[in-house]
């Protein structure tokens, strides 16, 4: 077993059934000894209170549980009160995220950037909290300008945050070069790459076009051509995730943030051929 951290992504459930079969989830994973799982938060906080209830879950069944928070929509006095929420339930990590604009909205609120989100954390709760942030190793795509994306990133960075977390990708080198231009810049802290298993091909190649990630074209057009065979395409996608993060962790990273989407199988059984599960 290797030492390579890892720490998970979950989506908050939208009914009952789905809850349930989530602490199923959380169960077998913890297996794997993670650092924290974090809980996504929808836009403009639409999912707000589902990622509170989630999260209180996970921290019941005695794990660390990190939610996001969103600032796209908010008010200070929101936010605020989100955190107090928090820590009165003894939760001290977050995702501090700009976030997306909810559909029908034409204001974004009281912060314009996730730095400024990050600098309001630390100057209201202090230095007891850890914030994460999210990096974009193939950069943000709403950014036209690597070179304005890499300096937003680094603003984040040196307004408070602890530690940041990838966008997905299949490119290592395009983390590997990330992380060498942000460190010119001065970042000194952590950055996790974020891993996406193919769960389900199809919905991975649409969010891989929505947010500018690109998937290597020999891997396209073999996945497109396994048509409907999904054992084909499990097998294949796993094969791809392990050389990816097996290049990672031989570059030495600092850990591994699956994005899970809400399933433990690919997860599991990519950590085992990565020798980051126990008895692997």
């Amino acid at each position: 077993m290797t030492t390579t951290p890892v720490s998970f992504e979950f989506f908050p459930p939208n009914t009952p059934v789905g809850a349930e079969k989530l602490k199923t989830v959380v169960q077998d994973l913890s297996v794997l000894n993670p650092q924290y799982f974090s809980v996504t938060y929808g836009a403009g906080g639409s999912t707000r209170d589902k990622t509170l209830a989630t999260v209180m879950d996970i921290a019941a069944a005695g794990f660390e549980a990190a939610p996001h928070l969103s600032c796209v929509g908010s008010t200070r006095e929101n936010i605020a009160e989100i955190l107090a929420t928090y820590r009165a339930q003894n939760i001290r990590r977050v995702v501090a995220l700009r976030g997306d604009l909810p559909s029908g909205t034409a204001t974004a609120g009281e912060f314009r950037y996730a730095a400024e989100l990050v600098r309001f954390i630390r100057e209201t709760q202090g230095p007891d909290w850890k914030i994460e942030v999210a990096a974009y190793p193939e950069y943000h795509p709403q950014q036209r300008y690597a070179a304005k994306d890499l300096q937003h990133f680094a603003d984040k960075m040196g307004a408070g945050a602890s530690a940041a977390i990838t966008q997905f990708f299949f490119n290592p080198d395009a983390y590997f070069n990330f992380v060498d231009e942000v460190r010119r810049l001065g970042v000194d802290q952590p950055i996790v790459p974020g891993i996406m298993p193919f769960h389900n091909y199809a919905r991975i190649a649409q969010f891989a076009q929505r947010d500018g990630i690109d998937i290597p074209r020999w891997v396209a057009l073999k996945m497109e051509g396994f048509m409907d065979d999904s054992a084909s395409i499990r097998a294949f996608g796993l094969d791809v995730m392990t050389r990816v993060c097996e290049r990672l962790i031989a570059g030495g990273v600092p850990g591994i943030h699956f994005y899970t989407l809400n399933q433990s199988g690919l997860t599991l059984e990519l950590c085992k051929r990565l020798n980051l599960a126990p008895n692997s």
